[in-house]
């Protein structure tokens, strides 16, 4: 150590060496500066860097190496020859390019630690490179000993600043990789210089320096450190401008920089986009595959949407907006393209599903409702006719309760196959909801286009769903109305259609049925008594009669029946056969059921004798699944006793949920209530139905009870179901007598109870009739 710090003191020109070092320490901190930037970079840029490095690198160690030869002063005069000097340099370059590759190669601990002894391998080849290429009239030595310690310790010291670089993180690695590097190079070339003997040799002959030694020290260290800088200065340029377009290409827009009418550079964006490469769109003007037009000004914050032609000559949806900036010291204009295609799709898109049916892909009602006015504006200007359809599924909805919603849907894209293969393309096929379907045939000479379209519809649905094999076939109904005869408007045709619809439903279902201004009266005038009942019990138009049932032997009043009435203000008394159906039918049947038997309950509970009420339940009334509710809780808030109820059902509840409606059946008998079953003899009369259910009574319908003093066939089932109630244990009650005969054969066949005009009429109630009674004896 000490041999080596007097070599530096007294063998140097100290001012030499400063310089040295100076030059060895900007030139180690330009070669970390340069590492960084190579590890940010990937593949073919690190490539790049590295050379970038190992030029910076190998120049300032050469030249910290040269200048510290120019301070050595052995004694004698000392030149330098031209071409090993040369080949030193190339040693520098080369070793550090090796020594920094391999480290970046593995780019892990190991790799660089290796990198930095070869780092001082590349050192000290240059170092005795150079040393050969002294020229002076002596011979040179080097001690090996001092030899193989400055390759260790350069070594060492290398492998510190490249582990230090690459462990470390932030400004310390620049630090002390810088530090560590300029002690490596320092060490090894003092380390080696004191070691080297210079013996003098007068048949060696030297040339001496024809420049003064400082002076050529100055121009190695301006020409070593002007390389650096460059160096040092490109990296910084470089990351600057990198960094710059990295920006740009990071962008989701593409953009153009052009000047003077001609592209002069792009990002990635624009040539994904557009297709072009980079080196085809420079050069040209944006209007060969852009069109801009003059009404985009780049003063003007405003975009606006154009075409952008790409290489393959398709035509892509744009934005642009141009601005004015300066690049590459120029004024050049900036063309910022944002690709639609994506909107534009997803506004389709939007578009589409707006317009369609999602399940079925079919247009929906707005898009049906723009199509037939689309329609009926072109046969008004053209004299032309146009069909609409509306289109009901038959069993649908029992299918979808029994197999799922799964299976509905299927059905309902089947149904869209079907109407599509039977439809012209210059038909509108749409879904309108459910199970409802609506058709608008435009150009066809009606009715006969109309009643063809309604044949292939209706053959495709018998070739496509086998009802009487496929448990889950469905078939269909339709109401057709003819532009203009049946209607001037959309809407007038389509509630025309749906009148024609709601016919061939309750009449035969399965066919088409074209509209008529007869059909057109008997619908309206549904719909309005429909209506009209929504409101009837608000508006107190309903009230209940009560007709009483007579025991048949003593002729004494055992109970009575509530019989619903309607007072319209308009149309008078509507019968509740006219009425029922249709409260069935709409569901109202709900709340005017709930409705009755409250009041009948309430009339009942103020009755001296606890006789029998008797209510009318619908089938519908079975469907809520409440109903048992209903009825304990008017029970309750009316305080009648549960034995006096009687609810009497027709074996039409039994026809649908079986298990449910007698489950609901046997919790009201547990109640107290009695159940009767009533108009027995008609419709189905299944005797299941008997066995399945212990009735309270058996009511014989009044059509039987009309036709018994003329037909044998009627009084032999009356005669019938009364021996079946006998034997059964169950009441009979004969509703409708309304002569005296009527009443003498049914009470000799042996009937419990009777009802019926002769008997007494259907009255206002019982609780008024005694209280004037009351008042009458008082």
């Amino acid at each position: 150590m000490f041999s080596v710090i007097a070599c530096i003191r007294d063998e140097h020109d100290i001012r030499l060496i400063f310089v040295a070092a100076a030059i060895c320490l900007i030139g180690s901190l330009a070669t970390m500066l340069l590492f960084s930037r190579a590890q940010e970079c990937r593949s073919q840029q690190r490539s790049y860097w590295v050379a970038a490095a190992a030029f910076a690198s190998g120049v300032s160690i050469w030249a910290t190496h040269f200048i510290a030869m120019l301070a050595y002063d052995g004694g004698l005069p000392i030149s330098y020859g031209l071409s090993l000097t040369i080949l030193s340099v190339v040693f520098a370059i080369l070793g550090s390019w090796f020594a920094i590759a391999v480290a970046f190669e593995w780019d892990n601990t190991f790799s660089f630690a290796v990198g930095g002894m070869l780092m001082a391998l590349g050192i000290a080849s240059m170092h005795f490179t150079g040393m050969q290429a002294i020229q002076a009239p002596a011979i040179l030595a080097h001690d090996p000993s001092r030899t193989l310690a400055a390759i260790a310790a350069g070594a060492v010291l290398a492998a510190l600043s490249f582990v230090a670089f690459f462990r470390m993180g932030g400004y310390r690695r620049i630090v002390l990789g810088t530090l560590l590097l300029v002690l490596a190079i320092c060490a090894l070339h003092f380390t080696a210089m004191s070691g080297v003997t210079l013996t003098p040799d007068p048949t060696v002959e030297a040339a001496t320096l024809s420049i003064d030694r400082i002076v050529l020290a100055g121009i190695i260290m301006a020409a070593s450190m002007g390389l650096v800088l460059i160096a040092l200065g490109a990296a910084f340029v470089d990351r600057h401008l990198t960094d710059l377009r990295g920006f740009a290409n990071a962008s989701l827009e593409g953009m153009l920089i052009v000047r003077d009418g001609r592209v002069i550079d792009a990002n990635e964006r624009f040539v994904a986009i557009s297709g072009w490469s980079l080196q085809r769109l420079i050069g040209k003007s944006p209007e060969d595959f852009l069109t801009l037009g003059a009404s985009i000004r780049p003063e003007e914050a405003t975009s606006r949407e154009t075409a952008l032609f790409s290489r393959s000559g398709r035509a892509i949806p744009v934005e642009v907006v141009i601005r004015t900036i300066t690049y590459r010291g120029h004024e050049c204009r900036v063309l910022v393209v944002r690709d639609l295609t994506e909107r534009r799709q997803a506004q389709q898109m939007i578009e589409h599903l707006a317009h369609h049916d999602t399940l079925t892909d079919l247009p929906n009602r707005a898009f049906f409702d723009e199509r037939i006015r689309q329609a009926l504006q072109m046969a008004e200007h053209k004299g032309t006719e146009v069909a609409v359809f509306c289109l009901d599924l038959d069993r649908f909805k029992a299918i979808n309760d029994v197999f799922g919603h799964a299976e509905g849907d299927r059905i309902l894209c089947k149904v869209a196959g079907i109407l599509r293969r039977s439809a012209e393309d210059s038909d509108t096929v749409a879904r309108l909801g459910g199970d409802e379907f609506a058709i608008i045939q435009p150009g066809q000479s009606q009715p006969e286009g109309a009643r063809r379209l309604a044949e292939r519809i209706l053959a495709e649905f018998a070739a496509e769903m086998d009802t009487a094999r496929d448990p889950t076939a469905v078939g269909v109904s339709l109401g057709i109305a003819i532009y203009p005869r049946d209607g001037h408007s959309a809407e007038q045709l389509y509630c025309n259609a749906d009148i024609a619809l709601y016919r061939v439903k309750h009449t035969s279902r399965g066919f088409a049925c074209f509209f008529d201004a007869d059909m057109d009266e008997t619908v309206r005038t549904r719909r309005q008594i429909e209506s009209d009942l929504r409101q009837a019990i608000l508006r107190r138009q309903l009230h209940i009669d009560y007709q009483p049932i007579l025991d048949a032997q003593t002729g004494d009043i055992s109970g009575y029946e509530a019989l619903l009435r309607w007072d319209h203000p308009v149309r008078g008394v509507i019968e509740p056969d006219t009425f029922i159906p249709i409260a069935e039918e709409s569901g109202s049947i709900i709340q005017l059921g709930e409705w009755v038997l409250e009041q009948a309950c309430i009339e009942a509970a103020r009755w001296h004798d606890k006789v029998s009420i008797a209510v009318n339940v619908s089938p519908v009334q079975f469907m809520v699944p409440t109903l048992y509710d209903q009825v304990a809780q008017i029970l309750t808030r009316t305080g009648l006793d549960p034995h006096r109820l009687e609810l009497e059902i027709t074996e039409a509840a039994l026809m649908r949920d079986r298990l449910v409606v007698l489950s609901t059946l046997q919790r009201l008998h547990r109640l107290g209530v009695r159940v009767v079953m009533d108009d027995f003899g008609t419709g189905y009369s299944s005797l299941s139905n008997l066995r399945a259910f212990p009735f309270d009574k058996i009511k014989v319908d009044r059509s039987f009870t009309g036709a018994l003093e003329h037909d044998p066939a009627a009084r032999s089932i009356v005669r019938a179901i009364i021996g079946l109630g006998h034997s059964l244990n169950m009441p009979v009650v004969t509703e409708g007598v309304e002569t005296e005969s009527q009443r003498r054969i049914v009470v000799e066949e042996g009937c419990a109870q009777l009802q019926g005009f002769l008997l007494g009429k259907p009255d206002i109630e019982p609780s008024s009739r005694f209280a004037a009674s009351d008042r009458t004896v008082a």
